[in-house]
């Protein structure tokens, strides 16, 4: 016989008052290795960016730092979206011809010419969107250009600096518009700095007649984006430094007084 009389069995305490679901039971986690995944963390500050990131970065903080003339702080006033919108929609219904069916007409045309047909008139000068910077002044000078449009991330800056001074001086409507690559998307390029309109059909002119009228208004006539200088924002360690030595004049003239 064993000695001891009874066996001592597993005592079990039971929490009173509480009930808990088997079902959902708390089961804390361990962010070790090999164990649950761990929380996804912003590691913006610890990527390493491309040189020309970096270089964009630098170069949107200081122009915001920096105090811009106004003949350059006027190139980032650019028309709304609403505006860009019905601009883009009149502008796409004229782009020029591409290379390729340029080339099927001429091929065609030396055809007829190699047979010895007559050169047979199409109907009149197709009408199409100008671009080229020189051409577009010439455009300009000669004031034949309706509605000039002008992209505003143009690089360098001094390509299109003397446009709207142009524009303003021979009275033609112009407009800046965000993005190089949606003007040359329109004449099939990659860029374009600048596009004109010289003419438009019959069933467009009283839309062109709009646009250029809000776009008078808007660049040529508004004499405040003239005089505007642009930049001189501060950032924020300097906001906050700036906050704290007004806090603390205002204090002493308090005690002073």
């Amino acid at each position: 016989m064993a000695k001891g009389g009874k066996k001592k069995g597993k005592t079990t305490k039971k929490s009173a008052g509480i009930k808990r679901n088997p079902l959902f039971e708390s089961r804390p986690r361990n962010y070790r290795i090999g164990n649950s995944i761990q929380h996804q963390r912003d590691l913006t500050r610890f990527v390493r960016w491309p040189r020309y990131i970096l270089l964009q970065r630098q170069k949107r903080i200081l122009l915001q730092r920096l105090k811009v003339p106004p003949a350059i702080s006027q190139i980032s006033h650019t028309v709304d979206s609403n505006q860009a919108k019905s601009l883009f929609r009149l502008l796409s219904k004229y782009q020029p011809e591409t290379k390729q069916k340029k080339r099927e007409r001429l091929l065609a045309e030396a055809q007829n010419k190699a047979a010895g047909q007559e050169k047979t008139k199409s109907g009149p000068k197709p009408v199409a969107l100008k671009y080229g910077l020189n051409h577009i002044t010439n455009l300009i000078e000669n004031k034949k250009a309706r509605l000039v449009v002008i992209a505003h991330d143009v690089d360098p800056v001094e390509l299109i600096l003397w446009l709207p001074a142009l524009c303003r001086r021979q009275d033609v409507p112009f407009a800046i518009v965000k993005g190089k690559s949606r003007l040359g998307k329109l004449v099939h390029l990659k860029t374009a700095a600048a596009v004109a309109l010289t003419e438009v059909r019959k069933e467009d002119v009283a839309e062109l007649e709009t646009l250029a009228k809000n776009f008078r208004a808007q660049f040529n006539e508004n004499a405040t984006v003239r005089r505007e200088w642009g930049g001189g924002l501060l950032g924020l360690k300097s906001q906050h430094r700036e906050d704290a030595k007004k806090k603390a004049h205002e204090q002493e003239t308090l005690k002073k007084a």
